[in-house]
């Protein structure tokens, strides 16, 4: 064996890391998106959860719309609050400022009403049931 046991000690499996960090909400969550070969670690392409990861370490994947890049700065001993996972990374990705006026968008699930206008009628609900219907 070439590592010391102090080398080892200061790693973390970085399924294990996502979940303490919360990037995820379970471990098999953070582990299957390890699987999916999306994650990078210092550029270097990981597709296994069992990748080990240390501070100082720049972790980079997909989260939703966003690319995130994290440096990792502590590795943690377990999931606790949000506040105490915060404290783990550095988030490197540049926040974009949102551009006054522009309404969030929102997902193509969700059907387009007027702002004011309110909760649909039992009529709106069925005509929107018939319109989705029409589309399979």
């Amino acid at each position: 064996m070439t590592e010391s046991a102090d080398d080892s000690a200061a790693r973390l499996r970085l399924d294990k890391w996502l979940w303490y960090a919360r990037f995820f909400k379970t471990r098999s969550l953070a582990a299957r998106a390890c699987a999916a070969g999306r994650m990078r670690i210092n550029r270097e392409v990981v597709s296994k959860s069992h990748a080990t990861v240390k501070p100082g370490d720049v972790v980079t994947f997909p989260l939703g719309p966003l690319i995130r890049v994290i440096e990792i700065i502590a590795l943690g001993m377990r999931r606790g609050p949000a506040s105490e996972a915060q404290a783990l990374y550095n988030d490197l990705a540049p926040r974009l400022p949102p551009v006054p006026g522009e309404r969030p968008k929102r997902p193509a699930s969700v059907a387009a009403r007027d702002q004011g206008a309110g909760r649909p009628t039992k009529a709106d609900h069925r005509a929107i049931m018939r319109l989705k219907e029409g589309d399979t």
